[in-house]
Order: structure tokens, then C-alpha cells, then sequence
């Protein structure tokens, strides 16, 4: 008997995988821009430097920095059999890039005035992880 099988017919959960490298590079870095450059499918970096755009008052640059960020995820996470829905686990660490970088998205298009793609990104995010929004909009 499998005590995890999924009796609600709900998609499984996505978990991305871990990149080592990438993942301790932006850990030592104090600027994420040349991880970003080193490893552009890593989300993470991109999600750093949204963030870091957005703190500078910057939202256009964070908006880009997001978008780029996003995108890289969602390649990932259908590469992982994703398919357009279903639980992206906070507590995995390799997600937390996508789901950072999802959360900057909506934060600066709600700065630019982008209201629509802001609730878009935050119903997104809700759905995809409530540990994530919780975390992200303490």
C-alpha cells in the first residue's frame, strides 16, 4: 500500500532539480548579476536581483530581472512534468528561485502599474505554494 498516493486525483507535486554549482556560486556572491550570466537557467539569481532592483526603487529592472527569472523556471518546471498546474513545494529548495522570482514579478508590475499581470502573479503564486506566499508577504 502506498501511504502517499494521491487519492484526490490532484496533480503531484514539481520539485526542480538541485543545480550545486549554481546554488553555491549566488551563495558566495554579492553580486547575483555575474551568477545570472554563468547560469541563466538558474532562477534564483534572476530572483536575487529582481529583488535587489525592487529594494533600489528600480521596478522596471526588477520587472525584467523577474520576467527572465520566471520564464527560465517554467522551461524547468514543465521539463520536470509540470503541466501548468498543480503544487511547486516551497520547503524544496531548488523551487524557491521560481516562486521568488513569480513574486517579484507581481510586485513590480503592480509598481508599473501592471495590475492585471500583479494579481495574475499573486493568484499564481498562491496556488502554487501557500508556504511560499506566506513567507514572501510577511
Amino acid at each position: 500500500m502506498n501511504l502517499h498516493q494521491n487519492l484526490l486525483n490532484e496533480p503531484p507535486e514539481t520539485r526542480l532539480p538541485d543545480n550545486a554549482e549554481a546554488r553555491e556560486a549566488l551563495a558566495a556572491a554579492t553580486d547575483p548579476a555575474p551568477v545570472a550570466g554563468r547560469f541563466p537557467e538558474y532562477s534564483a539569481a534572476w530572483a536575487r536581483l529582481a529583488e535587489n532592483a525592487l529594494a533600489a526603487g528600480e521596478p522596471v529592472a526588477a520587472y525584467a530581472y523577474a520576467r527572465t527569472g520566471y520564464h527560465r523556471g517554467l522551461d524547468q518546471l514543465r521539463r520536470s512534468g509540470w503541466k501548468g498546474h498543480g503544487p511547486i513545494p516551497w520547503e524544496h529548495e531548488p523551487n524557491q528561485g521560481f516562486l521568488r522570482a513569480l513574486h517579484a514579478l507581481g510586485k513590480a508590475a503592480e509598481q508599473i502599474g501592471e495590475a492585471q499581470e500583479a494579481e495574475r502573479c499573486a493568484t499564481f503564486l498562491r496556488d502554487s505554494s501557500a508556504e511560499a506566499d506566506k513567507a514572501l508577504n510577511a
